[in-house]
């Protein structure tokens, strides 16, 4: 029908039988711009605009090239009625595809905010992700000028860093759209500065799918607990922090069963996103099984090999341990002998027979300079002027054989002595010493010379290695000449006093700490047999110490410390034990807020002479603050102390200090000061005192 149109108007037009030379004139074509003025004739133009005239009930003309009948002519069958049935239902998206949840915002600064999935079971690292996102964003690490291009570009930045998260924790389809300015409902909309936002959608976390550790299985028996040690299995959510941690964890346990040379090689993730999974391959060799052997050393006359073994925490034929290894070059460090060591595994017999080999552990070592020449020079209004002065040859007499020599100068005290010490004497730690001491005390009290001999044999507890159980004994012997002053300040006769004891001394330590501890007690107990001979007469008597410290961790941020201290002297009288063997209280580590060993009896002119008894306690709340990222804790306390010349206490004459304490925690512990007052003092006790040391009270 279409087709037809166009002839049936052509048919009923007049068609014009004029042909072109007779439309367009010749005065057109010599000068078509004068032709053009002249216009048309009126009736020229109203037939112009005149649209032709159609009539609609006239017949069309004859349509040669139509061929299609007209509709009235084409007959269509009758389409049969639907019979009634259930209505039907159309599906609506409402109905089929659930709306994207509203999402839950976290406001991390003006610029900056992150949108999840409100239900965290999508994302349950939500939390995590936060904080390493925040302590990485290019947006919070820059200055906030409220400049928009600035914005974009560190927006892009960030954008990358939470996709590189997002797979961090296995999450390979997540996608991450990024709005920059004043945007929808997440950002208020009087929001003067522009911000970016992040709708996070995590997607599904992958999971590993086989897991490949090379040569692992050469270990033999040893396989099971290696595999154990790599904590991962086919089906576990990826981790990229799991990856790294759990070959830690292997390479570990490699050197702590038997494994020197075991080698472990970067691990390959293959990532089918197909089955939402990845492939882990991390290529491991174990190397052979091998047991210790003996220590060797590049400076046998220096450190010889069999002292360097009697350092080591192993005997020959035990499993080699890697750990065992580092504490040997962390011993040999802390000798201060040494100003370098290189430990190096080297074998001697290879596994064979199914029975490990055996490696000999190579010391490489660089002497260390082995004397120090030191001095100091201080005054005080108590002990007027002090000169002190040391000189020491660390290995004089090797191996770790110690020579020192020290001197005193001073107003009050004058010293000169002789140490001889030997380090890792039979055993680690254990320490011998010898020292010998003459020296002249002059105070507003009494006079005295002395002379003495020492000698102890330890077990100490160190830094590197802190003990439950470390012990003492030894031997002393004391030569002291004395004299008081009276109140009218004449010299009193005086008394001579040889001194033969045994102190030794046993300890429990189950504190987390040696010098900041936050849980665990300690408890000491020294004995200390002593004979006296004074006024042509031999005393004995039994001097006993007991003390106990708990520590106990409340809050993070909160520890509370106390501890008591109880002493006694059985047998003999006051007279006849020398001062220098009685119990005083009083100062720093004792009884804050009093002087040094103030608290007790007094002579005449109110000097302290000690006692035969003593008992002290204290009590302290160590409170960690945020100053300085958490290195300064505040810590209130509160001490007691009194001292008797019977050999029970008298709680009567019982002494309390307060105060407030700071500490500054570093790497070597905490530094101490603390300031007291003394809440019932004597006449002669000033009314606060301060201490600096390091290291926590008690």
């Amino acid at each position: 029908m279409m087709l037809g149109l166009p002839a049936a108007v052509h048919a009923q037009d007049r068609p014009d039988a004029r042909g072109l030379d007779e439309l367009i004139p010749e005065a057109a074509v010599e000068n078509p711009e004068e032709w053009a003025q002249e216009g048309i004739s009126e009736q020229a133009a109203e037939d112009a605009e005149r649209p032709p005239q159609i009539d609609s009930d006239a017949p069309l003309g004859d349509m040669p090239l139509v061929t299609v009948e007209w509709p009235e002519e084409i007959g269509f069958a009758e389409i049969e009625p639907v019979e009634a049935g259930e209505p039907i239902e159309f599906a609506t998206f409402k109905d089929e595809i659930p709306p994207i949840p509203a999402g839950s915002e976290e406001r991390i600064s003006d610029e900056l905010i992150l949108v999840f999935p409100n239900d965290r079971v999508l994302f349950p690292e939500r939390d995590k992700f936060l904080d390493r996102f925040d302590a990485l964003s290019t947006i919070e690490e820059l200055d906030d000028d409220g400049n928009v291009a600035r914005l974009a570009v560190q927006a892009r930045s960030d954008q990358a860093l939470l996709e590189e998260l997002l797979r961090v924790y296995g999450y390979f389809n997540a996608t991450v759209t990024r709005t920059i300015g004043n945007v929808d409902q997440a950002v208020e909309a009087d929001l003067e500065r522009p911000a970016a936002r992040f709708d996070v959608q995590p997607g599904t976390r992958y999971r590993f799918g086989a897991i490949d550790l090379g040569n692992l299985e050469a270990a033999g028996s040893n396989y099971e607990t290696l595999r154990a040690a790599f904590d991962i299995q086919s089906g576990d959510f990826i981790s990229l922090d799991a990856i790294e941690q759990e070959q830690i964890d292997l390479d570990v346990a490699l050197g702590e069963n038997g494994y020197p040379f075991a080698a472990i090689e970067e691990p390959d993730l293959l990532v089918d996103h197909d089955r939402q999974e990845g492939d882990l391959t991390m290529p491991v060799e174990p190397g052979g099984l091998y047991n210790f052997g003996a220590v060797t050393s590049s400076l046998p006359e220096f450190l010889s090999g069999r002292h360097l073994s009697r350092i080591a925490r192993w005997d020959p034929g035990d499993t080699y341990q890697r750990s065992d290894e580092e504490d040997l070059r962390a011993a040999i460090l802390a000798t201060g002998l040494v100003g370098s060591v290189v430990l190096t595994p080297v074998v001697v017999e290879e596994p064979a027979n199914g029975q490990p080999g055996v490696v000999d552990i190579q010391a490489e070592l660089t002497e260390a300079p082995l004397r120090t020449l030191a001095g100091n020079i201080g005054i005080g209004t108590e002990v007027g002027i002090r000169l002190e002065g040391m000189w020491e040859h660390r290995n004089l007499f090797p191996p770790e054989g110690l020579l020192r020599v020290r001197g005193i100068a001073g107003t009050q005290e004058q010293l000169l002595g002789v140490t001889f010490q030997k380090n890792n004497f039979l055993g680690r730690d254990r320490i011998l010493t010898l020292d010998a001491f003459a020296t002249t005390i002059d105070t507003d009290a009494f006079d005295a010379q002395t002379v003495s001999l020492v000698g102890n044999y330890e077990r100490q507890s160190t830094l590197l290695f802190q003990k439950p159980i470390s012990w003492g004994g030894g031997f002393e012997l004391v030569a002291t000449r004395e004299s008081e002053l009276t109140t009218d300040g004449i010299e009193s006769p005086t008394t001579d006093f040889l001194v033969a004891a045994l102190p030794g001394y046993i300890q429990f330590d189950s504190s987390d700490d040696l010098l900041d501890p936050t849980e665990g007690i300690r408890a000491r107990i020294a004995a200390s047999p002593e004979i006296s001979r004074v006024f042509g007469e031999n005393t004995t008597y039994l001097k006993l110490r007991f003390d106990l410290a708990n520590y106990q961790q409340v809050s993070d941020g909160v520890v509370i410390a106390g501890r008591v201290r109880f002493g006694t002297i059985q047998g003999g009288e006051l007279d006849a034990i020398a001062p220098s063997r009685r119990f005083y209280a009083g100062g720093g580590g004792s009884v804050r807020g009093y002087g040094y060993n103030a608290i007790g009896p007094a002579d005449t002119l109110g000097e302290p002479s000690g006692g035969r008894s003593l008992v002290e306690a204290s009590l302290e709340a160590r409170v960690r603050t945020g100053f300085m990222d958490g290195a300064i804790s505040v810590v209130p306390f509160i001490d007691a102390g009194t001292v008797s010349d019977e050999t029970l206490p008298d709680f009567g004459t019982i002494r309390f200090g307060a105060g407030v304490g700071v500490r500054y925690n570093t790497t070597f512990g905490p530094l101490r000061l603390d300031v007291a007052t003394p809440l019932n003092p004597g006449p002669n006790d000033s009314w606060i005192a301060v201490y600096v040391a390091l290291g926590q009270a008690f």
